[in-house]
């Protein structure tokens, strides 16, 4: 242990591990293992949902403190961050929303992966077929 090592221990009141102690720690071994696209999606959307609460959390924070120090020095700098950071919560509660719009979309229980098609506008339909066959079948549709 050098001697600036020695006076932070003795000033921060801390103990430093020695070197052999750190070397001598055991080995965990981990298995990959495969998981399912469902499962590993609905982690992931889990892990995002819960990274963009805390950053929003921390930026609420942040902003009052922002606030606080525009208020206080009345600088347009000052005014100019805040906005910014209003801004940037923002597009994270936006980006809050989207995520939970894209796992309804993805979930399996919407019967489609690529989306909810019980919504879906058409704006031009195309019949493939002869005039006949288009009459035939406006006027099976009449008569139901």
């Amino acid at each position: 242990m050098s001697n600036l090592e020695k006076k932070l221990s003795e000033t921060l009141n801390v103990e430093i591990e020695k070197e052999e102690e750190l070397n001598n720690l055991p080995v965990v071994e981990s298995k990959n293992e495969i998981t399912p696209i469902e499962q590993a999606a609905n982690e992931d959307t889990e892990f995002a949902r819960d990274n963009i609460k805390n950053l929003i959390n921390k930026g609420s924070v942040a902003l009052d403190n922002l606030l606080q120090v525009a208020r206080e020095s009345e600088h347009p700098r000052a005014y100019e961050v805040a906005a910014t950071m209003i801004k940037n919560l923002s597009d994270s509660n936006k980006d809050l929303l989207d995520l939970q719009k894209k796992k309804k979309d993805l979930s399996p229980n919407n019967g489609n992966i690529v989306g909810n098609t019980k919504n879906m506008n058409i704006d031009k339909a195309v019949f493939v077929g002869s005039t006949t066959e288009l009459v035939k079948f406006l006027k099976n549709k009449q008569e139901e």
